[in-house]
């Protein structure tokens, strides 16, 4: 196929196995992981766990990214369609509260054929990083219940230096939009755990909480009443990032307090992460747990 899947459109020829676009990706899907996850947003996680697939590579370049083996270095099994359906099954079988699909954007025609194949009866979430086609998302309406973007910069500058993306403030906002769109608001079950919406997640970077703060404002102005936003704390320099003046260092609570108190000084419904969580600990093994049958 030649890609046009994400806002790179970068006409990448994609064979099955191989891909010469920024995801490096063939078109079918390599999996790193895919495991009962704990650690996600407690309406997400709950009690038995969000039943999370780990997909490789990433239309983005994050010199902070956490899942670098995966996102960037390609590690991962190859599966057919067929066995990723099998996967959503297995899930939903050990307990999952919902199937979450993780970094999914560049395999959206093969998660649409294996939803095909099998529907969970359980809630899908599609886990990105904002960075999302319009014409790709609405290919996803009426399979997606959760959508939980990230929302990562209001300055292109910053969107540049950190994940090669100069364009990500106003592509993000208009794919937010759809997803919103396609979910309406959230609905939660009587114990708390989400059953559809859009929830967006924002990390604050060391140094940027001015731009944090602006954010908030713009989702609370421009996306519609009521849209959750989880606060992440868990910045942990790493990668490139370790090179970058400034992004060398972990967010202070200081400076996560103040963007907490004006996200709730806006009325901004959501989630704060606690500190604790900047640690690589809360970082998955991608050792293939899941992918192959047994």
């Amino acid at each position: 196929m030649i890609c046009t899947l994400c806002p790179r459109n970068c006409r990448a020829e994609r064979t099955e196995t191989e891909g010469a676009g920024l995801c490096r990706m063939g078109t079918l899907p390599r999996i790193a992981r895919a495991a009962l996850h704990m650690w996600e947003e407690p309406c997400i996680s709950g009690t038995r766990g969000s039943g999370a697939v780990f997909f490789s590579g990433c239309n983005l370049r994050c010199a902070f990214c956490q899942n670098e083996p995966i996102s960037h270095g390609g590690q991962g099994e190859t599966v057919t369609p067929g066995r990723l359906a099998e996967i959503f099954a297995e899930l939903e079988a050990q307990g999952a509260h919902n199937i979450n699909l993780v970094t999914p954007t560049h395999f959206v025609p093969a998660i649409l054929e294996a939803l095909s194949i099998y529907q969970p009866r359980v809630p899908v979430v599609y886990n990105c990083g904002g960075y999302e086609s319009v014409e790709t998302l609405r290919l996803l309406e009426g399979h997606i219940d959760i959508y939980l973007p990230d929302f990562k910069y209001i300055d292109g500058r910053m969107a540049k230096l950190l994940s090669g993306a100069p364009d990500y403030p106003q592509v993000a906002l208009a794919a937010i939009r759809e997803m919103r769109r396609q979910t309406g608001p959230a609905v939660y079950d009587a114990d708390g755990l989400m059953l559809r919406g859009t929830q967006i997640r924002h990390l604050v970077l060391p140094g940027l909480t001015g731009d944090s703060m602006r954010l908030l404002t713009l989702i609370r102005d421009e996306l519609p009443e009521g849209t959750p936003v989880s606060l992440m704390g868990q910045y942990t320099p790493c990668g490139r990032a370790m090179q970058i003046p400034g992004m060398d260092r972990r967010v202070t609570r200081k400076e996560y307090d103040r963007v907490l108190a004006h996200m709730q000084a806006i009325g901004l419904p959501g989630y704060r992460q606690a500190l604790s969580a900047a640690t690589e600990a809360f970082v998955p093994a991608f050792d293939g747990t899941g992918v192959k049958p047994v």
